[in-house]
């Protein structure tokens, strides 16, 4: 393998250059990431990111050498290795959703997404950890705890915790997490990472655990740049007839989100600043949260000296007040259905059969769920509460004139494992869940820095509903602007390693 092509960090584009020049191949390239899974999750400082690697891996890198030889390049995937958020379906593996309940469950077919990614002629390398049942940080009783690459002593948030360490580890080129609650933006801010939301109705949930009926969780990318994020969103926006929420998205999906990466998209912008504090179960009072503020002010200066116009916003006087409202909502029992229902077989009758099972109790039971327990009173709040807010968001946005509001992605460092599936149990701690609790607003996270103990900290661009293409620019020039993207030191390349 020629060595002036270099797997650790390596974009999208980089590996299509070394494909067009002869550097490297699909296959060279997936078994370079495999052994870095072998060398750093299974073994070494044991990320524990990965619950399944694809066992086709090496056959579809070698279908993607075989075309590339007979015709180029057969999409913008094509022979990138990815990897999954182990809550949506990739045929031929198991969708474990990180529990012993569901370790034997293998989907008839693909998610929408896996298929377009696919189609787009990516290489599936793997499946990964996640909060069990798509809860939380990333704890699970099929495979117990991921580490993050910073501090192994560390958790890499949740429920998106795999993916966002694979990907800062190197494990994959890209990879696909979801997010309910903060479960792509908190990892992405945990492991030094991109990552991001889009509005509810862009991506298809459909094979994925927890989707329609239930619209507040939704797909979306995580990877070490924003080009790259861009990229994946091209292939895994569009309408998807057997996830109706897609049909908001029909008319919102730009030509390409290629298009909106300006290194100089934030001259003239005016960006409103939060910061008022809206950390779930924040301690504001506290070193950690000190850490964490230093970092967002230094990132102000960063916008202001890439060209942004900043301006500092008022704060929402009932902003807690009205996202203490959120609740579950009734719909897991009908969204099983609709998961299932894809299927030939499944684990469980139903979803009550699957509450009153035995193995149900070796589920990582959550001390903090950050949500109220369903009730028709409960809910009513929390619609209130929600059409509440989205209008005292957009008119704080109008009266400031601003195109995007911008706040921490997470208020706190990443808490120790020992101090989440002990006492004190935290739990999403210093999460702003704000976007999701809202739904149809874009939130991207992009690399901040480093606190002065060495852990990535990342800000949140967030717009109106479908600026998604504008929330890519913002961060797009904010990440050209200050590079604060540094892998890991525990995950270097391997010896021999391209």
């Amino acid at each position: 393998m020629a060595q002036d092509f270099h797997l650790l960090e390596a974009s999208i584009a980089d590996i299509h250059a070394a494909y067009a020049a002869g550097r490297v191949t699909a296959q060279q390239l997936t078994q370079a990431y495999l052994d870095r899974i072998e060398a750093y999750d299974r073994a070494g400082p044991q990320i524990n990111s990965i619950i399944t690697v694809n066992p086709n891996a090496m056959e579809e890198a070698a279908q993607a050498d075989a075309a590339y030889a007979s015709g180029g390049l057969s999409g913008p995937l094509h022979g990138i290795p990815v990897i999954l958020k182990d809550q949506m379906d990739a045929k031929g593996m198991p969708t474990t959703i990180g529990s012993v309940m569901f370790k034997d469950h293998y989907p008839d077919r693909d998610s929408f997404v896996t298929g377009q990614l696919r189609n787009a002629g990516a290489i599936i390398v793997g499946k990964a950890t996640l909060g069990e049942m798509g809860r939380g940080d990333t704890h699970g009783s099929l495979f117990g705890s991921t580490r993050n690459p910073y501090d192994p002593e560390r958790t890499v948030g949740g429920s998106s915790g795999g993916s966002g360490a694979s990907i800062s580890a190197n494990f994959g080129t890209v990879a696909i997490g979801q997010e309910g609650f903060a479960s792509i933006r908190r990892p992405a801010a945990w492991n030094g990472i991109v990552g991001m939301r889009p509005t509810a109705g862009l991506v298809s949930r459909s094979g994925v655990w927890a989707g329609w009926p239930q619209v507040n969780g939704s797909l979306g990318p995580l990877t070490r740049s924003v080009q790259d994020l861009a990229t994946l969103l091209d292939v895994i926006v569009g309408y998807d007839p057997d996830d109706p929420i897609t049909a908001l998205g029909v008319g919102h999906k730009p030509e390409s989100f290629t298009q909106s990466l300006d290194p100089s998209g934030l001259r003239g912008v005016r960006i409103g600043v939060m910061t008022q504090s809206m950390g779930f179960q924040s301690e504001t009072d506290s070193a950690d949260f000190r850490l964490v503020s230093e970092v967002y002010s230094r990132a102000i200066v960063d916008l202001q000296e890439a060209g942004a116009d900043v301006v500092e916003l008022p704060e929402l006087s009932n902003l807690n007040e009205l996202l203490e409202k959120r609740t579950l909502d009734n719909l897991a029992s009908e969204a099983y259905e609709v998961y299932f229902g894809r299927n030939s077989t499944r684990p469980y009758e139903s979803f009550e059969a699957m509450l009153n099972s035995p193995d149900y109790e070796k589920v990582h039971q959550e001390r903090r769920s950050g949500q109220r327990p369903y009730s028709e009173e409960a809910f009513l709040e929390h619609m209130q509460a929600q059409d509440e807010l989205m209008i005292g968001l957009m008119k704080l946005m109008a009266d400031a004139n601003v195109d995007a509001i911008v706040h921490k992605t997470v208020e706190h460092q990443p808490t120790l494992i020992s101090q989440g599936i002990g006492e004190p149990y935290y739990n999403m701690r210093g999460t702003t869940h704000l976007n999701t609790f809202l739904i149809y607003v874009p939130s991207i996270s992009v690399p901040a820095g480093f606190t002065s103990d060495g852990l990535p900290v990342g800000i949140t661009f967030l717009g109106r509903p479908y600026t998604d293409a504008t929330m890519v620019k913002l961060a797009y020039a904010y990440e050209r602007a200050t590079g604060h993207r540094q892998p890991p030191s525990l995950t270097p390349a391997l010896p021999g390693e391209p």
